[in-house]
């Protein structure tokens, strides 16, 4: 196996699980379907296409800043005419009167998280690839949040100990040093444990399918002096990180 690191930041980001209708949720952390939903948009996949050559990829994240949770307010299908209004169940077209859905869209704000991806050498060496020129634009969610610069932090034979040893933190020392890992299964020495439903089967736009997953959420030490801060001197360090050879 090997794999590769990615940082996943920027202004907003929203990592929906279990979003339906007016009510978009977010996860605190990035979901499996998001991460496999940008892959396939930089391998230029379109909906409906198969996604079994992602099924191999395990993902560890480390939750650098969780960022704050974000509400936003939104309008849908208002100001048009009846026949461009939302169309209803039945197959038809909603009244002009009912026309406008309110919705509301959860996001983080300022977030940061690092993921290692570890999967097969020639499939994580075909990702990197594509990561770094990819067919349609990457981004964290939704596609209204583009990631910050760099995406693509390095390729790695132990991602995990990238995490846990090398890639700088955008934050000042804690009492503890400790954060937050998400890492797949059921850890014996996880704080807490889920269960969700971001497995993708298919991302068709009539025929979304999911599988259960479980995921454990463990507090792990980060060694002091990957603890840069923030600014210039973090910047510094992650370009420094991302430039080294592994």
């Amino acid at each position: 196996m090997s794999g590769l690191v990615l940082r996943l930041a920027g202004p907003l980001q929203s990592w929906g699980e279990h979003s339906a209708f007016a009510e978009r949720d977010t996860q605190r952390f990035p979901t499996r379907s998001a991460l496999i939903g940008l892959f396939a948009g930089a391998y230029g996949l379109r909906r409906g296409e198969d996604l079994s050559r992602f099924a191999p990829l395990a993902f560890t994240i480390r939750i650098d800043r969780p960022g704050i949770p974000t509400v936003d307010f939104h309008t849908v299908g208002g100001g048009r005419a009846r026949q461009h209004t939302v169309p209803t169940a039945e197959g038809g077209r909603r009244s002009v009167e009912t026309a406008t859905i309110v919705t509301r869209r959860h996001y983080l704000a300022d977030a940061v998280f690092v993921v290692g991806v570890s999967g097969p050498p020639s499939l994580i060496a075909d990702l990197a690839e594509r990561l770094r020129r990819p067919r349609w634009q990457p981004y964290l969610g939704r596609r209204s949040c583009p990631p910050d610069p760099p995406l693509l932090l390095r390729l790695t034979e132990d991602p995990v100990a990238e995490l846990t040893e090398r890639v700088p933190v955008p934050r000042h020392f804690a009492d503890d040093g400790l954060l937050d890992f998400v890492q797949d299964g059921n850890h014996h020495d996880a704080a807490s444990v889920a269960e969700l439903l971001d497995d993708p089967v298919s991302f068709a736009s009539l025929e979304r399918r999911y599988r259960p997953r479980t995921v454990s959420i463990t507090p792990i030490a980060v060694p002091k002096h990957l603890w840069v801060g923030r600014g210039r001197s973090y910047q510094e360090a992650l370009f420094t990180y991302a430039g080294a050879a592994p």
